[in-house]
């Protein structure tokens, strides 16, 4: 008897588990972010502009030939703020093909975007920006150019490298995209 009294509760625990049970996380990693912090650069380039201090400003290594093309890199991060810049001369580069080109790279993450939302802002210097911010499983959050619509004209996009899902960058995404709002505002071309 006693026996049995032993055999029947691990039989039950045995039939009681037909699933792999997994145990799940308590949270998300914690990210400390640093206080915003800028940094102005101002020479070498056709433009002026304040940087993140917690940034590198590195060339762009896919496109040589384009000397103030630049990558913001946020190295602790894992993301980049890749910069192209165009000067504006009306009969091979117009602002015309620069504006649809942007909003073409923008609608292409429309596949797996679940909302982009664009707005139009004037900066302290009177230039034009767009901002578009997309939702969703997608490589880039966060687009934007500003231009003065007659000589100048810079384009930022952020990507991550990383496959992480973006509601777990959300917090990055968010200390980023006040960085960019204060380099577009802060952005001064150079004649």
């Amino acid at each position: 008897m006693r026996k049995l009294l032993l055999i029947v509760p691990v039989f039950i625990a045995l039939m009681g588990c037909d699933k792999t049970y997994l145990p799940k996380p308590n949270g998300y990693n914690r990210i400390d972010l640093p206080p915003h912090a800028y940094k102005n650069i101002s020479e070498g380039y056709p433009y002026q502009l304040d940087l993140s201090s917690y940034s590198q400003l590195e060339a762009d290594s896919f496109n040589l030939g384009e000397k103030d093309w630049v990558n913001i890199n946020y190295q602790d991060f894992g993301a980049k703020v890749h910069l192209t810049y165009k000067k504006i001369d009306g009969k091979t580069v117009d602002f015309k093909t620069l504006s649809r080109d942007a909003f073409k790279l923008t609608a292409k993450h429309q596949i797996k975007a679940y909302g982009i939302e664009e707005a139009v802002l004037v900066t302290p210097e009177g230039y034009t920006g767009v901002v578009a911010e997309l939702t969703g499983e997608v490589p880039t959050q966060f687009q934007f150019f500003v231009t003065d619509s007659t000589e100048h004209f810079l384009r930022g996009a952020l990507y991550f490298n990383t496959a992480m899902k973006n509601d777990s960058l959300a917090p990055v995404i968010e200390y980023i995209k006040v960085d960019m709002a204060h380099l577009m505002n802060s952005l001064k071309f150079l004649d």
